[in-house]
């Protein structure tokens, strides 16, 4: 191949990476930048229940219910044990007595197999039915919101007045409002001997720490625009109506799929309702310390996005949702696939330029002079600068600090970081070929460190 097919090419590629890269910071970084915090309303407006789905979760699930029932007092918490192998269960009885007497805003959901362990949404649908039960057909639902917590959520103290705004559940519009996420331990090192561990895992922390607070965050209020706010895992509020709307004759509102919280979003976009995001609040979870562990989440959550194309169709033909919504959806529903195909695309230019090199050594001085390393440094670039911004971004906004050498090491980190989604994004492929389509739950830090400690006591 000729030196100028090479520039030609190159070029456009680098010149589309560059169109994209000024789109992307003036549709997603600027407003995110930008944002002012909303005004609070009065929790007392509305009851609250918090879905607290366990499935082996001795290690936190004590903590976790403390945590909410001191500081929500008023708010109802449904533990669903999802048939765990552990004392999950037994602790949870232990808190619901208390005293002598029994604590009537903490609720224990039992599933046994072979019903249970069978995904996220499945034990979500198990609370929504117990709730129905205990609440009765002649309870009122217009008040009443339905809050999904991991079992190592914290959801922050100010949470439920936030979420009761006028603009969010104080809208009977809105049918669900997603907080903003952070790592709690983004500050804490894995326990390790090994220095070089304790590295990685506190960084592996501080950058999903990064993606959520940023990225993601940037993203999500974008989708203000367009009105496509997606729900996620953890912090997710919904008005029980809006649940009633979608669960159907079985009372399922939440699906099959791997990736249940953007099913969710979907189904209530479809039907009707809007959704909201704030970052005025926001739910802590853990990071994840190991890149094995953390590889195995992004491939679940790559499955589950790719079993969601299936509602491409339904997203398209909804009169609920505009056309620039729609297309934002199924902009995401291709992240995956595109990802597979970016793999393949993108090292082009560089094979061509080993290909057409290798035979004509001397190719290479008139590229050098030609200036196409500049295009490629340029491709290189584009590719590297959305992530890349969000360094300094978190070292500024997040963090408060205004070390931006720090900021601009952390960008590099993330760039390394967004990378890995092309090898989870094959995974995921081969997992669904294959027919794995079964859920695996994503063992805590907990548990590793116990396992740890174990080790270091023998």
């Amino acid at each position: 191949m000729s030196v100028k097919v090479l520039l030609a090419i190159t070029q456009a590629f680098a010149l589309t990476m560059s169109v994209a890269f000024l789109v992307y910071v003036v549709v997603i970084v600027v407003p995110y930048l930008r944002r002012k915090p909303g005004p609070v309303g009065d929790p007392a407006d509305f009851t609250w229940h918090f879905f607290v789905p366990c499935r082996d979760e001795q290690t936190v699930i004590r903590e976790t219910v403390r945590y909410l029932r001191t500081t929500f007092r008023r708010a109802h918490v449904w533990v669903v044990d999802d048939d765990s192998e552990d004392r999950t269960a037994r602790v949870v009885r232990m808190l619901w007595r208390r005293h002598g007497g029994y604590d009537p805003y903490l609720h224990l959901v039992p599933r046994v197999r072979p019903e249970a362990r069978t995904g996220k949404g499945d034990a979500l649908n198990a609370a929504y039915r117990a709730l129905n039960d205990w609440m009765g057909p002649d309870a009122s639902r217009d008040d009443v919101v339905v809050v999904v917590v991991d079992a190592d959520g914290r959801p922050a103290p100010n949470c439920l007045e936030v979420c009761a705004a006028g603009h969010l559940f104080g809208d009977p519009e809105i049918g669900a409002v997603q907080l903003d996420v952070r790592m709690g331990n983004a500050g804490t090192p894995p326990p390790s001997r090994n220095p070089v561990g304790r590295w990685f895992g506190l960084k592996l922390a501080q950058l999903q720490d990064l993606e959520f607070r940023t990225a993601i965050a940037a993203i999500q209020t974008s989708r203000g625009f367009t009105g496509t706010i997606s729900m996620g895992g953890n912090g997710q509020f919904t008005r029980l109506t809006a649940l009633d709307s979608i669960a159907g004759d079985a009372g399922e509102p939440w699906r099959g799929s791997l990736l249940e919280d953007f099913e969710l979003g979907v189904h209530l976009l479809t039907a009707g309702w809007r959704t909201g995001f704030t970052p005025d609040s926001h739910v802590a979870q853990e990071g994840l310390y190991s890149l094995r562990r953390f590889l195995v989440q992004r491939t679940r959550w790559g499955q589950g996005t790719m079993q969601c194309a299936r509602y491409l169709r339904r997203i398209w033909d909804s009169p609920h949702v505009s056309t620039l919504g729609a297309a934002e959806m199924m902009y995401y529903l291709a992240q995956p696939w595109l990802q597979l195909l970016g793999s393949l695309l993108y090292p082009i230019p560089f094979v061509l330029l080993l290909i057409g090199t290798a035979g004509d050594p001397a190719q290479m001085w008139t590229w050098f002079t030609g200036g196409a390393w500049i295009l490629f440094a340029i491709y290189g670039s584009f590719g590297l600068l959305p992530f890349l911004v969000w360094g300094p971004i978190y070292q500024l906004k997040c963090l408060r600090s205004g070390n931006i050498l720090r900021g601009l090491g952390m960008g590099l980190a993330y760039a390394a970081y967004i990378y890995t989604f092309y090898v989870t994004s094959w995974r995921a492929l081969f997992r669904l070929v294959r027919g794995r389509n079964g859920w695996a739950k994503t063992r805590r830090n907990t548990e590793q460190a116990a396992g740890v400690k174990v080790a270091l006591d023998a």
